[in-house]
Formats: structure tokens, sequence, C-alpha cells
């Protein structure tokens, strides 16, 4: 599990076709690898990947086809910048959201403005994955935590802290750049409960039971 706190900024040094997929050398930067051991995880631009082989100033990857079709992996190039973040700590303090480092598809800025010393972007996410974006709540753009402004269809807006621009990779967005966008867990499940619930099956959630309990603010009378 990770927080969508970036650590450190990291480049992608070598991509390696490999037997259909791809393996990747990704050059770690300021992370610190010391307590890094093969097999751990290290979200990079919020895709979870496993560490195969830690030369020592980085680690290598493998990505798989189900990854390379739902994130921007697919254009990655040698010379990209990544955001990286290792696994929470049991220990750790948890200063984002939850993410899992399970990407859920790619979305598109449209544009990237200045506001005062902020940075305003609109991502267009998709028909598919806007219905999981709410305004105020949590999403993850490239590994990062992020509070979504306001939404229209399915465009949502961020506001950049300058703290957070210079931790990421978020200053090369332009108009036309594809990042790995990962919605937050609870509306995933939260759709699974309500569609066990129209299926019928014993003790699913229901429209009608999240209102008799005060979870819709809106009146709704099940049939």
């Amino acid at each position: 599990m990770f927080t969508g706190i970036i650590e450190a900024l990291g480049e992608i040094a070598a991509l390696e076709p490999c037997g259909g997929d791809l393996r990747l050398y990704i050059r770690s930067g300021d992370l610190p690898l010391d307590g890094v051991k093969l097999g751990d995880s290290i979200a990079t631009n919020g895709v979870c990947l496993t560490a195969v082989a830690l030369p020592g100033d980085g680690f290598w990857a493998d990505v798989s086809r189900e990854t390379l079709n739902h994130s921007g992996f697919a254009q990655a190039r040698v010379g990209q910048k990544v955001n990286l973040e290792r696994a929470m700590a049991a220990n750790g303090r948890f200063d984002g959201h939850i993410v899992s480092g399970h990407v859920d598809g790619v979305g598109v800025v449209l544009d990237a403005q200045k506001d005062a010393r902020s940075l305003r972007l609109r991502i267009d996410a998709g028909q598919d994955l806007a219905r999981y974006i709410a305004a105020k709540g949590s999403i993850c753009v490239d590994g990062v935590s992020l509070t979504v402004n306001r939404v229209e269809g399915s465009v949502f807006e961020l506001n950049i802290v300058p703290h957070t621009a210079e931790q990421t990779i978020i200053p090369e967005y332009a108009a036309g750049t594809r990042v790995n966008l990962e919605v937050d867990v609870v509306a995933r499940y939260l759709e699974r409960l309500l569609q066990a619930g129209a299926l019928g099956s014993s003790g699913g959630l229901s429209l009608a039971k999240l209102a008799e309990n005060g979870f819709v603010k809106n009146s709704f009378k099940g049939r």
C-alpha cells in the first residue's frame, strides 16, 4: 500500500522488450534504497512495480501487458522523469490517502495554468472513470495524492500547491500529456456493493438502504 506522497524523482534509464511485455530500469535518484530488498514494491508514476534486481543506483522491474494496457508505460521513453514512492511501512504516518498502485486508466491533461503561486490542471478522465471522481474527493495522478476541486462530466480540476509541484513531475505537464489515474478505492468497492444489491444478493447494499440510514441526501423510495 502507498500514500500518494512522493519521496523522490527517478528516471527511466533503460527499456527492454521481454517476451511480449517490458522490463525497465529506473534510476532512483534520492530515493533511499538501503532498506529495499528484492520483491519489494515501489510505486513508479503510481504503478506498483516489483523490484527484481537492485544494481545500486536504481532497480529493474517487469511491466506486464495488463499494466501496459492500463497505464502510460506503453509510451514510456528513456530519460523520462517519474514519481517514486516506497511501500508504506506498518509504523509509518498516513499523510495522503489509500493508494494501491493499481492504476485504473490513463487521463489526458487539457490545460495547465498558473493561479497565483499554484498551478491549476484540468484533466479528462474519460467516461469509464468519471463516475468514481467527486468534488473534494481524492484521486491519484501519476502516484500523487490530490484533492479534486470540481468535476464537469468526465473532466476534473486540480490545484497544485508549490511544494507538490517542486517534489513531482507535475510542472512538466502540458495539454495532451497522458497521466496514470487511480480512483479512490472506496468508490470502487461501493460500486461493487451497489451492484450486488441490484442483483438481489443477500445483504447487498442498495440506494434504498443508504437512504434508510441517512447516507443519501435526497429521499429515495424503493419499489
